[in-house]
C-alpha cells in the first residue's frame, strides 16, 4: 500500500515548485509541531499565535494552509484565523496536498509565474 505523504513532505514539494514557477517571496512561519513547554510559552510571549496558516506571500496578500492528501483535518484555531483572514480581505488557500495547492496557485495568479 502506497504511504500518505506528509505534511511536510507536501509543503517542501509546494515550495520547491513555487521557487522554480513564482517570482515573489513566500516564507513559512513555525506554528506547529510539539515543543518543550518552556519553549512554547517563550513563543507565545513573543506574540505567536495558534492557527495562524503555514505560508505567507505578502506581494500576493496570500496565505497557505498546507495539509495531507488525506486526513488533513483544519482545527478550530485554523478555522477561526483563516475566517479572520478572509474578512479583511486576505485570500487564503487550503491546500490538500502540493498539487492541490499549485493547482489552486495557477487559478488564482497565472499572470505571476516565470513561465506561463
Amino acid at each position: 500500500m502506497k504511504e500518505i505523504p506528509t505534511e511536510h513532505q507536501e509543503q517542501t514539494a509546494f515550495i520547491n515548485w513555487w521557487a522554480e514557477n513564482i517570482e515573489h517571496l513566500i516564507f513559512a512561519i513555525p506554528n506547529g509541531e510539539k515543543r518543550a513547554m518552556s519553549v512554547a510559552k517563550r513563543l507565545k510571549s513573543e506574540g505567536q499565535v495558534n492557527g495562524i496558516p503555514d505560508l505567507f506571500c505578502p506581494a500576493l496578500n496570500l496565505w497557505v494552509e498546507m495539509k495531507r492528501k488525506q486526513k488533513g483535518v483544519l482545527s478550530d484555531d485554523q478555522k477561526s484565523i483563516i475566517e479572520y483572514l478572509q474578512s479583511i480581505e486576505h485570500t487564503v488557500i487550503i491546500a490538500k496536498g502540493a498539487n492541490d495547492a499549485i493547482l489552486q496557485i495557477k487559478k488564482l495568479f497565472y499572470s505571476n509565474f516565470k513561465n506561463n
